[in-house]
């Protein structure tokens, strides 16, 4: 079995465009409330939004040489998806973040911790992580790239679309990118409306959701 797979097939860049307008929680609940990652898993800096294919990354605890190699496969647009399992390394600063650019990825995406955080907002690249720890890596053990992994509690597979803001990352299975746009967009539409009718107040949240109702049933009493 090889170590690294190179061809992966990606989402076209049609529908990648148009989920990159798409909040990641109206895509988490156009999906049946899956595919959200754990919410410890969020970017080092606020105000960014990440859209991309996943190339997928096995790390051993403590060691970052695969994502190096990572790096030297990827194709511009990609995110960089790893698990490594121990949080208490710095997986990722300035230097690969310098290389990542210069390839064309996009952002990377962690369930343990990078560092050079600073510099990293400097130089505008979108960063998901557990947090920021300035403890070297070591560079020896091979691991596996663009395989199936777990990363924040999350089955993801290589090509599958990573959709992050502020909120945190959603997954979005590649086979099942356009049903989940368009259910996405049908619900921020849902909500827009509702939130014009809220606006001119012509009705309350109660009556727009049915929670009137809900209340009545539970027999909530008011005075």
């Amino acid at each position: 079995m090889a170590d690294v797979i190179t061809k992966i097939e990606r989402p076209e860049k049609k529908i990648l465009v148009q989920l990159g307008e798409i909040a990641p929680a109206s895509a988490y609940e156009a999906q049946g409330k899956t595919g959200a990652m754990m919410s410890d898993i969020k970017p080092i800096y606020s105000g960014m939004k990440i859209c991309g294919p996943a190339i997928t990354v096995q790390c051993h605890p403590g060691d970052n040489i695969m994502l190096h190699k990572a790096i030297a496969i990827a194709q511009p647009g990609d995110i960089i998806v790893a698990c490594v399992s121990y949080s208490e390394a710095g997986y990722w600063g300035e230097v690969l973040t310098v290389a990542a650019q210069a390839i064309g990825v996009r952002g990377l995406v962690i369930d343990g911790s990078v560092r050079d955080g600073l510099a990293i907002k400097k130089r505008g690249f979108s960063v998901f992580s557990r947090g920021l720890c300035m403890k070297g890596t070591v560079k020896e053990t091979v691991g596996f790239i663009n395989y199936p992994l777990v990363c924040g509690n999350v089955l993801i597979n290589p090509g599958d679309i990573i959709l992050g803001d502020d909120d945190g990352i959603v997954v979005i299975p590649r086979e099942k990118a356009q049903e989940t746009l368009k259910k996405s967009q049908d619900r921020e539409k849902s909500e827009q409306m509702m939130m014009e009718k809220l606006t001119s107040r012509e009705l309350t949240t109660l009556e727009l959701l049915g929670l009137d109702k809900v209340l009545k049933a539970k027999g909530l009493q008011e005075e």
